[in-house]
């Protein structure tokens, strides 16, 4: 959510429902564009949204049978690296892609395994808000 200055910091938890909704809305009516979007054409995906904070005690959030909502508990960064490492790990789904900013996850998350792109790969590929 923090990738673009559009004041998603004065109200987290409205961001986080317009950035699962937006995810969800994708998945429903483009999933393919999605997957294409991250370079993975054909994948089956299945995307995991972390939220952190304030974001993470919304409880009324948009759903997808494809879109899992994880809240972490303590920060996000450590949330995702965990996240990635148990995904990787457990080898049943296709290429792992974490979508972030921030430099030292990236470096962290390819650790385990993980491929990274910027948010606004994700952004790009969402539907307008």
């Amino acid at each position: 959510m923090g990738s673009r200055p559009d004041g998603w910091w004065r109200d987290r938890e409205g961001a986080a429902r317009r950035l699962a909704g937006r995810i969800a809305a994708a998945l429903t009516t483009d999933r393919a564009g999605l997957a294409e979007a991250f370079g993975h054409p054909g994948a089956e995906l299945q995307v995991h949204l972390v939220l952190e904070g304030a974001a993470a005690r919304v409880e009324d959030l948009p759903t997808h049978p494809r879109l899992t909502i994880v809240r972490a508990e303590a920060d996000g960064d450590s949330t995702i690296a965990a996240l990635a490492a148990d995904l990787v790990t457990d080898g049943s789904g296709g290429p792992l892609v974490v979508v972030t900013a921030d430099r030292a996850l990236r470096e962290r998350v390819r650790g385990s395994g993980a491929v990274t792109t910027g948010p606004g790969t994700l952004l790009n590929a969402l539907p307008a808000p």
